[in-house]
């Protein structure tokens, strides 16, 4: 088998006019970047807004192991096979996904363009630097930073206590010397100042989530101008409005707000835009990709990052809560081989068949089902990834167990054979569409106090016994709820448990949330409840993806996965 790379190497494209066209966008919708990348322009997206919207399907996953487990690889393979299955019927489908960020690109995971016979296209650019939206969203954050200490230095007008500050710098990448720093900082008159501060990693940022849930330029501009970025002496609220700040930011953000296109193998056409992490962030791409998909489309399949808990839950009571949308159907990718890590075994002998094992990890498989289905009150689907590694055996007490639960598991080769691999698939989703149950539902109401929405979460979708909060995310707490109780909640933790503990797999039940820290993100409207040891700066591991990467004399990057 040829690495991603390779086939992705192999492929040969067709423009991005060729692509679009077939979904009936002509030139001027498109701003091209090359012959294989193109963003929609603004005008293409003020013109879709009168055409009515396709379905929309959600892929999510239960909790990964920490190679991931292909729901990128399953959303674009399910795309590809709903364009064949559907050929015939007059209508076609579309992926719109999240950006990978550089942090997991060059650190432990690889990239996240798919993978085998189902990918996006040019998976080089589209992992790397693609058409800069990262960058542009890491200068507008920084810009705010800047404009902040200079503030501070030219007088202080605002009087901004310096050691109330909470705007931090960001970067897109795993750095974790870059976590905490002390800042010296002077006034122009001679008086001295330390402030502690640091960087988050650029998809942690309030930034990129407001990036993402913004609806339009006007949209995006208000929602940074109310961001607050520290107090004043009089322990008064300080907003990016009153640096005026957002008509910079917005300005750096302009051509980065429009999605951008780009296709799979099999020429389905990907719209690729934003990407903030769901463990630390609410894990959905843009709002505006999604919308304008949705006009494109007749089906279109999006994913929530890492499990169902994260990225799903934050799809739900956050995306969907913010701007009206629904899944029509829901996919849950699972693997044998991570449920046989949550039943156990070791991440290194994954490959190795072990009933036993996968016996005692359907727990974590039953959990995200029973979520999903009595919680939220969605219909769904389970997609068995297919390794090489998998055995009959496994497949069959797999397909068994989730039959005992009340839904279908799926095979699905995608991986290996394209969108051919995934027909099954297509046709059981497209069978849960038509069947038209409307029982989807938030799993906690808007006027719910702050700390009650974190206690919801934590005890229903997570299986703890209660919420403990730090002394200072207590004190954080008590001023939120006195203006932000209506905010939804965006929950940092581990992704590879239900708990705040990494270390404790399946499904446990009686653990305790710890929440460290509490931060408001008055731009993206929710609060973020920073759980356990999750760091908003991820570091690099011991042998980084990076050490693989290279170009050779031809000038193709090599080693990129």
């Amino acid at each position: 088998m040829l690495s991603d790379i390779e086939i992705a190497q192999a492929a040969t494209l067709k423009s991005i006019s060729e692509i679009a066209s077939t979904y009936n966008l002509n030139a001027d919708d498109l701003i091209p970047y090359g012959h294989y990348i193109a963003k929609l322009s603004a005008g293409c997206i003020q013109k879709l807004q009168h055409q009515p919207d396709g379905k929309l399907i959600l892929v999510t996953a239960i909790s990964p192991t920490p190679a991931g487990e292909g729901k990128t690889t399953t959303t674009i393979g399910l795309a590809d096979a709903l364009n064949q299955v559907l050929g015939n019927r007059g209508s076609n489908a579309m992926v719109c996904m999240r950006e990978p960020s550089l942090g997991p690109v060059f650190g432990l995971k690889g990239g996240a363009t798919g993978g085998g016979y189902a990918q996006v296209l040019p998976m080089e650019d589209v992992n790397l630097h693609f058409t800069g939206d990262f960058h542009a969203i890491s200068s507008a954050n920084n810009l705010l930073a800047a404009l902040i200490d200079n503030h501070i230095y030219q007088g202080n007008d605002l009087n901004i206590d310096p050691a109330s500050i909470t705007w931090r710098r960001c970067i897109d990448m795993n750095d974790r010397a870059l976590r905490n720093i002390t800042l010296n900082g002077r006034t122009k008159d001679g008086k001295d100042y330390v402030r502690q501060t640091g960087f988050d990693i650029t998809v942690a940022s309030e930034v990129m989530a407001i990036f993402c849930l913004a609806t339009s330029l006007d949209d995006l501009q208000a929602r940074l101008g109310n961001i607050q970025i520290g107090l004043n002496a009089e322990q008064q609220p300080i907003f990016s409005s009153d640096l005026q700040a957002e008509g910079a930011m917005t300005a750096l953000l302009k051509n980065a707000f429009q999605p951008t296109v780009v296709q799979t193998l099999e020429h389905t056409a990907a719209i690729v835009h934003g990407g903030p992490f769901a463990n630390i962030a609410h894990g959905c791409n843009s709002v505006v990709a999604t919308k304008a998909a949705l006009k494109l489309a007749d089906y279109v399949v999006t994913e929530a990052g890492f499990g169902a808990d994260l990225g799903a839950e934050k799809f739900i009571n956050i995306k969907c809560r913010k701007t009206g949308l629904s899944p029509a159907a829901v996919v849950l990718v699972a693997t044998v081989r991570a449920l046989k890590y949550h039943g156990g075994v070791d991440v290194t002998v994954l490959n190795q068949e072990n009933l036993s094992a996968l016996k005692n990890g359907m727990a974590n498989l039953h959990k995200h089902v029973q979520n999903l289905k009595q919680h939220f009150g969605l219909q769904l689907v389970v997609a068995i990834n297919h390794f090489m590694s998998d055995t009959e055996a496994e497949i069959a007490l797999l397909e068994s167990e989730a039959a005992n639960m009340g839904v279908k598991a799926i095979v699905c080769k995608h991986w290996a054979h394209g969108g051919a691999g995934a027909l099954n698939l297509a046709a059981e989703v497209l069978g849960v569409i038509e069947q038209k149950t409307d029982t989807f539902k938030f799993l906690y109401s808007d006027d719910m106090r702050l700390l009650k929405k974190i206690e919801k979460i934590a005890q229903k979708i997570y299986g703890a016994s209660k919420v403990e909060l730090s002394a200072a995310a207590q004190v954080t707490l008590a001023e939120l709820e006195k203006s932000y109780n209506h905010y939804p909640i965006c929950i940092a933790k581990t992704q590879y448990s239900f708990s705040s503990d990494p270390t404790l797999r399946g499904a446990p039940t009686g653990h305790v949330l710890h929440v460290r820290e509490l931060r408001l993100s008055r731009g993206a409207e929710f609060i973020v409840a920073i759980c356990g040891d999750i760091m908003t700066m991820p570091g690099l591991p011991n042998q980084p993806a990076s050490e693989r990467i290279s170009v050779n004399q031809a000038g193709d990057i090599t080693g990129l996965s």
